[in-house]
């Protein structure tokens, strides 16, 4: 059994990333928060210090829990237009009274670093991937790609069907050749698909939903799931001692795909100064 550590690869990528910042005037990254979630501020308070980290200027937009849509899309049309950003992030989840969809089919796609613009979406789907690529998503494929594991001809089994998550990373085991299999809530007999699969992709947020006798020998699993258990203990979605030991490769938690989700928005946000500068 190999463990896929994302943590190293992700020190890989900023460095090659520190490189290619050196090369260019500037590279500015938005990230506009609304509300005060605890969990949301920790997330943005990571991202800037990884912005930082690799000489990414980190612009914060914060806005009241109780902004109205309209002047949400106000700041969004701001930072469309503003030369030094180029990125856009909009942590989510939105509050209830804005409508998350319409926010992001505003973003620019050409600053769509979370790849979630329709038009991104599109081109992820229709096999093109000349649009931006969700992080999550994207740093899983990475991590595929750097031990080698090529998911040709194998039947991958995806737990999750979220828009952030499950279907984007369908969509580019797809385009790589993959036999797909989405199972979500409401598939019946679960085991029944993840014995099939030769990559197992988890990420629903559910302790333990993946047991050892729900995979074969040699699968490659990769863990997307992060649970915070009553000790304080951060957990996937898969239970790592028993799935381990059939495993041929797996992600740990943490360490696994968390540090690649931020590499990759990082190597997003620098693809998007890059492009700028072959536009102009």
């Amino acid at each position: 059994m190999t463990i896929l550590d994302g943590k190293k690869l992700a020190e890989k990528v900023r460095n090659e990333l520190r490189n290619d910042v050196k090369k260019l005037d500037h590279v500015g990254l938005a990230v506009v928060l609304v509300g005060d979630d605890e969990a949301s501020r920790l997330y943005v308070s990571m991202k800037k210090k990884a912005c930082e980290d690799v000489g990414i200027e980190s612009i914060e937009v914060k806005l009241p829990n109780n902004i109205n849509e309209e002047m949400l899309i106000s700041e969004i049309e701001k930072l469309n237009l503003d030369s030094k950003v180029d990125g856009i992030l909009v942590q989510l989840p939105l509050p209830k009274h804005i409508n998350s969809a319409k926010i992001l089919s505003l973003i620019d796609p050409n600053k769509d670093v979370d790849g979630f613009h329709p038009q991104n979406v599109g081109l992820l789907v229709t096999g093109t991937e000349t649009g931006f690529i969700p992080c999550t998503p994207l740093g899983v494929i990475k991590l595929l790609e750097e031990y080698n594991i090529s998911p040709k001809g194998k039947n991958s089994v995806i737990v999750g069907a979220s828009n952030i998550v499950g279907k984007p990373v369908a969509s580019l085991l797809l385009n790589r050749n993959s036999t797909i299999d989405i199972c979500h809530i409401y598939t019946q007999d679960l085991k029944a698909h993840t014995l099939q699969a030769d990559i197992l992709v988890v990420g629903v947020g559910k302790t333990d939903l993946i047991r050892g006798d729900m995979v074969k020998d040699g699968v490659v699993v990769i863990d997307i799931g992060i649970n915070k258990l009553s000790n304080g203990k951060i957990v996937g979605d898969i239970n790592f001692d028993e799935v381990s030991k059939k495993a041929s490769y797996i992600t740990p938690v943490p360490g696994g795909v968390g540090p690649m989700t931020i590499a990759m928005l990082l190597q997003n946000t620098v693809q998007s100064a890059q492009n700028k500068n072959k536009r102009y």
